[in-house]
């Protein structure tokens, strides 16, 4: 099996990195039991980008490896270490490449030196619970996953930058009359489509600097796939200007130079998109008798089309000289006309399923589903294994308004809800007004081991309120008994009105402590 050396076109599948998910972590300290939470942040992925370079002429290296990843971001860490940055993935394509997706459709034009195109955005880090806490939730018992990169299929297509497109049958010198205006050296022979891929060549005309691109095998029906034209037509898309390249030598029977020309101009006009550039026509071949003959009878016919003839030779350089400034006057003209082109940098920023709002709901045969770059975002960070999190997000969605939608939608108690898309969405049980884990969070997302108070706690706070209110032969023991009652102090059957409750923080051997 051959290995191509040339390649034009590609199908890329990317994938850019993973956001790293963020970690829940109390700070422990000898004497601090609830240090407070530090759990660190995890780093973003990394995300693929195009980027052109002048040194790549061809996609071969997409060809052989079709699959590229960008690097995960790192996890987040305890003492309020943040994940690491997942790398770029930078894939270095030629001048003139079209980006276009799975469908055909243009997601960009790559043209200039340096400009580059974010292709996949890395996912985002998932937050820790130290960037999670707040006044109400002190100390987040959960964090964030981090969320996935994007991955899509795109086809690179290459368009070769060159300022002088030569089109013409195969065998009539287009390879020569570059190798004879520049330093190229193409594969020359004496057989139809002896070139295989386009080739470039450099000219130099006075102070104009050119290039050159030849279009192989064009020949009738290319534009309808006959030949190898119909797959190197749109290298010519950027020339400023064709050089209709013909043979007056041709030894096959019915051939000759306008019919030639009639040929491959309705193959450009079927086509399309080329009708606005200038032409030139180069009668090549003109060293051999015959050929310089059948260039002198086809010339004034050619000139009455208001086109600009020249008659060349690319074996003895006859005629090359005119022809090289010809074309440097029509690339100078387009130059000039044309405003300077900076490296520029492109972000695909895909229209988000939520339209001018936060979230669209819909009801479906499935159940309501909710769309939105939010909703949608906020599923993919939830740990559901956690249910701290599960509430952290129902408050979340709440404040959104999405609840408040479904209800307003006519959504009652247990119907489904569908968040995400069809191929992927997560399921939930519609429960207006209910508080997501409250026997023990309280309210959702609420983290109540800061709030609530211990029964030991309140009965003391009890006791120094009444014992202000004490009468002057009291002391504090008679106080806990009368806010306690003598029910408290029945121990194994027996009444003990006497007895002194061990958590009131003082000793009986210490009389002064009632006072």
């Amino acid at each position: 099996m051959a290995v191509p050396t040339f390649v034009d076109s590609v199908t890329l599948l990317v994938s850019a990195g993973r956001g790293g998910n963020g970690v829940a972590s109390v700070h422990r300290e000898k004497f601090k039991p609830l240090g407070g939470p530090d759990g660190g942040n995890g780093g973003p992925g990394g995300s693929v980008i195009l980027r052109v370079d002048q040194s790549v002429t061809t996609l071969l290296d997409y060809h052989h490896s079709p699959r590229r990843k960008a690097e995960h971001g790192g996890h987040g860490a305890g003492a309020h270490r943040n994940g690491s940055h997942g790398a770029d993935l930078v894939l270095a394509v030629p001048d003139g490449t079209v980006v276009r997706d799975e469908h055909g459709e243009v997601l960009a034009d790559l043209v200039g030196a340096g400009t580059e195109m974010v292709l996949a955005q890395g996912g985002r880090g998932g937050l820790g619970n130290a960037a999670l806490a707040s006044s109400k939730r002190k100390a987040p018992g959960f964090a964030l996953l981090g969320e996935p990169g994007d991955e899509l299929t795109i086809r690179l297509e290459l368009k070769v930058v060159a300022d002088v497109g030569l089109v013409g049958f195969p065998s009539a010198g287009k390879s020569s009359l570059i190798a004879a205006m520049s330093r190229a050296r193409p594969k020359i022979a004496d057989y139809p489509f002896t070139t295989l891929v386009p080739n470039l060549g450099v000219v130099t005309a006075g102070d104009t600097v050119f290039t050159v691109a030849d279009v192989p095998g064009l020949i009738e029906g290319a534009s309808e796939g006959r030949g190898l034209g119909h797959d190197f037509l749109r290298h010519i898309e950027r020339c400023a200007a064709l050089v209709h390249v013909i043979d007056t030598a041709s030894i096959e029977p019915g051939r000759n130079p306008v019919d030639d020309l009639d040929v491959i101009e309705n193959e450009l006009a079927r086509y399309g998109g080329l009708e606005d550039r200038p032409r030139l026509v180069a009668l090549n071949k003109v060293d051999v008798p015959d050929g310089s003959d059948i260039a002198d009878m086809v010339v004034d016919e050619l000139r009455a089309r208001d086109l600009e003839v020249f008659t060349v030779s690319a074996a003895s350089g006859a005629g090359i000289r005119e022809l090289t400034f010809a074309m440097a006057r029509i690339v100078q003209a387009k130059r000039a006309a044309q405003p300077v082109v900076e490296a520029t940098r492109i972000v695909l920023r895909p229209a988000g399923v939520d339209g001018d709002g936060d979230f669209t709901v819909k009801e479906t045969g499935e159940g309501w589903r909710v769309r939105g770059t939010k909703p949608e975002r906020w599923v993919r960070q939830t740990d559901f294994s956690n249910d701290e999190a599960v509430g952290f997000l129902a408050d979340r969605l709440n404040r959104l308004g999405v609840e408040a939608r479904l209800v307003e939608l006519g959504a009652v108690e247990g119907d489904t809800v569908l968040i995400g898309h069809p191929d992927n969405a997560v399921v939930f049980d519609f429960r207006p007004g209910v508080d997501a884990g409250a026997e023990m969070l309280g309210r959702r997302g609420e983290d109540q081991r800061f709030t609530e108070e211990r029964p030991a706690a309140s009965r003391r706070r009890s006791i120094n309120e009444a014992f202000d209110e004490r009468e002057e032969h009291e002391a504090r023991a008679d106080v806990a008994r009368r806010v306690d009652g003598p029910q408290a102090y029945v121990i194994g059957g027996d009444d003990d009105p006497d007895r002194v409750p061990d958590d009131l923080g003082w000793s009986e051997d210490d009389p002064e402590q009632g006072r």
